[in-house]
């Protein structure tokens, strides 16, 4: 079977994967978003379906006030005796944590703390212990790969931290994953910074404490030497053998707009790329230590495009997503419509604005809905940060309701064009390219353009974030605003 990369694509960075009950679990980031750490499910590795989130209380990760990019880091999701463990860590508080579960379909527990610093922290378990480890510092001061035995009831540490690991040299030393693999313990993590340097490292020992030894030919995979080419800042991975006993590296990785433009707004992605071992059980990844656009592998099935969005399915909100903590009374989700209740909180802001939103899945495609609004504002927004952000909205001003395109970019708000309208109801839509979005409104004298965004100014090369464009329905005032007739339909590149 040929798939094609990415395996889940749009704003899904830092995959980690486990396996249980003859199916795989994969986590992301979420950063400032809610809930966090978005959580799917697959039979084969390439066709995922989210199943929910595993944090869904405010209790759960403090996110008051997070700006952009801050918020929940690199989870890491592992399965022991029927429980399902997620640990990460919240880079605004900077506390390590991890909660569980019974049922991965269900809620997850409370947070367990770990008194170890860094990001990115994974857990390790054999014969009844639990490691954990982090990029981080250890009890002598040493930076790298640094680990603890812990009481996993607790989180309460049974050994001082331990860096067994500094890397191959790259900067940024971070992802650190340890696999048993025969006689082998095997390290692996990422370096280079999560952008065109990005890469996967490894080293094995004989002790989970080390010492170890790296590849002789580490990077073991990256994509940052292949250029002109699409697929870029490939890195933090997590490797997992699917059901024929094949190894495979879940990574992510980002896709530029084109060929010759080096901007990427859809966020880090996750890709899947083959894992081969060696007589002397070392191991290489994907085409002379790349990932490519495709792959064939073993199996019956075939990979499913993305689906058209809308809100006809009962749980259609369940891959969308707030900013920081919501007030849930501001918003009345049910089939067929949304419901958003105004405040004074804009998207300008690191508060909690009334929005709901979608992440940008492929370069093209269109979205619209059609809205009522008696007062305030309410549209549609192509959302970055607080500092960059586009929108085709509706708004009462003086003389009555209009509908405009505005852009908003590195704080700078501009105002391409702002027409009046007859009535309190249009249908606003967004045409997305990969350089451009295209700004409009419907109304019963027809289409009227309002203008175009160019899509760089929401990338991670010129807006300060690493997340990815979200697309999102907002209300600002005090208002009350119905959304229905939502689509969001690609046309795969």
């Amino acid at each position: 079977m040929i798939y094609h990369n990415p395996v889940l694509k749009g704003f899904y960075p830092d995959p980690s994967v486990c396996c249980a009950n003859g199916m795989y679990y994969m986590v992301c980031s979420s950063f400032q978003y809610f809930p966090g750490v978005p959580l799917f499910e697959s039979k084969d590795l390439v066709n995922w379906s989210q199943i929910g989130h595993v944090l869904t209380r405010p209790s759960q990760a403090a996110l008051e006030q997070v700006p952009s990019s801050g918020g929940v880091f690199a989870p890491t999701i592992r399965h022991l005796n029927g429980r399902f463990y997620m640990v990460t860590t919240n880079a605004s508080t900077g506390e390590n944590f991890y909660v569980y579960t019974d049922d991965i379909h269900g809620a997850w527990s409370d947070p367990v703390a770990v008194a170890q610093d860094g990001i990115d922290p994974s857990l390790y378990f054999e014969a009844g212990n639990a490691y954990f480890m982090s990029n981080g510092t250890d009890a002598d001061g040493v930076n790298g790969v640094v680990q603890c035995q812990i009481d996993l009831a607790t989180g309460e540490k049974l050994s001082p931290s331990r860096c067994i690991w500094q890397g191959s040299g790259g900067r940024f030393l971070e992802s650190p994953h340890l696999y048993r693999i025969g006689d082998w313990y095997y390290l692996m993590a990422a370096e280079g910074g999560t952008e065109y340097g990005h890469m996967i490292t490894y080293a094995r020992s004989k002790s989970l404490w080390g010492s170890f030894t790296g590849y002789p030919h580490n990077p073991v995979l990256t994509n940052r030497n292949k250029a002109p080419y699409p697929i870029q800042g490939i890195g933090h991975g997590d490797l997992v053998q699917d059901a024929r006993g094949n190894w495979h590296i879940l990574s992510l990785g980002f896709r530029q707009q084109a060929l010759w433009m080096a901007f990427h707004h859809l966020g880090r992605e996750v890709f899947l790329t083959p894992v081969t071992f060696d007589e002397e059980g070392w191991f290489t990844a994907g085409t002379d230590g790349t990932t490519a656009e495709c792959y064939d592998i073993a199996g019956d099935f075939a990979q499913k495009p993305l689906p058209e969005r809308s809100f006809a399915a009962p749980d259609w909100y369940r891959e969308w997503c707030f900013l920081r903590h919501p007030r849930m009374e501001q918003y009345g989700l049910t089939q067929g419509s949304a419901l958003l209740h105004g405040t004074e909180v804009t998207l300008d802001e690191p508060g909690s604005p009334t929005f709901i939103g979608l992440r940008q899945q492929d370069f093209s495609g269109t979205v619209q809905c059609v809205l009522e609004l008696d007062k305030g504002e309410a549209g549609l927004t192509c959302y970055m940060s607080e500092q960059e952000h586009y929108e085709v909205a509706l708004r009462r001003g003086e003389t009555g309701i209009t509908a405009l395109c505005r852009l908003n970019i590195g704080g700078v708000h501009q105002i391409q064009k702002e027409i009046p309208l007859t009535g309190n109801s249009a249908r606003l839509v967004i045409r997305m390219e990969p350089a451009c979005y295209h700004f409009s409104v419907v109304t019963e004298s027809g289409e009227t353009h309002l203008g175009t965004g160019q899509s760089k100014y929401l990338s991670s090369e010129i807006s300060s974030p690493f997340t990815g464009v979200i697309l999102g329905l907002y209300a600002v005032g005090d208002n009350t605003v119905r959304f229905t007739n939502f689509s969001c339909v690609y046309t795969e590149t």
